[in-house]
């Protein structure tokens, strides 16, 4: 099948090129321990700012990773069997899409524990921390995907693409950022996660067809 057969190549090819999923990694660590050193140490300062901070530097870390889900495609070819297949198209980009939060989302949750404790930020915010990187991080890829799609047949898209989707992020970043800072003052945070989840199932769905045509309208 089309779908998994996509899924399973981009895979492998972050596995043969490691830096895809560690590079984002890397800059993410970066602003979570530059950011204490900047500012202020003070413990209190850094747990009242440390969900936008933690959200911030995930939202601009997926950003770094998403030019990759489509231009390497357009430059060796493979884009153009993609649009040839008899798959739907929306198919298959909704399975560049899930690659893709596999490769640059995974790594961030597994270290989500160990990168909050460099922001002080209480271990009672961390099941909203989780929440809101597995619901709130396929909405960045998704809404990423559109962006990107657009800005494929381009030979510097990358400041149009930040443009173009960075207004997009902020609902995923205020909702986000509200559920963490309500759980870490026990505040009840499932309105926050519901929307996020809301999010998430309207961009992966919406967001695969409208990639899908920008797509066309890019390579054509």
């Amino acid at each position: 099948m089309a779908f998994t057969a996509v899924i399973r190549r981009d895979l492998l090819l972050a596995i043969r090129h490691p830096a895809q999923a560690i590079d984002p990694l890397i800059f993410f660590l970066l602003v979570i321990a530059l950011f204490p050193l900047g500012a202020s140490p003070r413990r209190e300062l850094l747990e009242l700012v440390a969900p936008g901070v933690f959200w911030i530097a995930a939202l601009l870390s997926t950003l770094l990773s998403l030019e990759r889900m489509f231009r390497p495609d357009f430059e060796d070819g493979s884009l153009d069997l993609m649009l040839a297949s008899p798959a739907p198209l929306p198919l298959i980009v909704l399975a560049k899409i899930i690659a893709h939060w596999l490769v640059t989302a995974i790594p961030l949750l597994l270290a989500a524990p160990l990168f909050s404790l460099l922001l002080g930020l209480p271990t009672t915010a961390l099941p909203a921390l989780l929440a809101t990187l597995v619901l709130g991080t396929p909405t960045l890829s998704a809404i990423g995907a559109i962006g990107v799609a657009l800005t494929t047949g381009l030979q510097r898209g990358g400041v149009l693409l930040s443009l173009l989707v960075l207004p997009l992020y902020v609902p995923v970043l205020v909702f986000a950022t509200g559920a963490i800072s309500a759980a870490a003052n026990d505040l009840p945070f499932t309105g926050q996660i519901y929307i996020l989840g809301a999010l998430a199932a309207l961009s992966c769905t919406l967001g695969a067809f409208v990639a899908a045509a920008a797509l066309k309208i890019a390579t054509s």
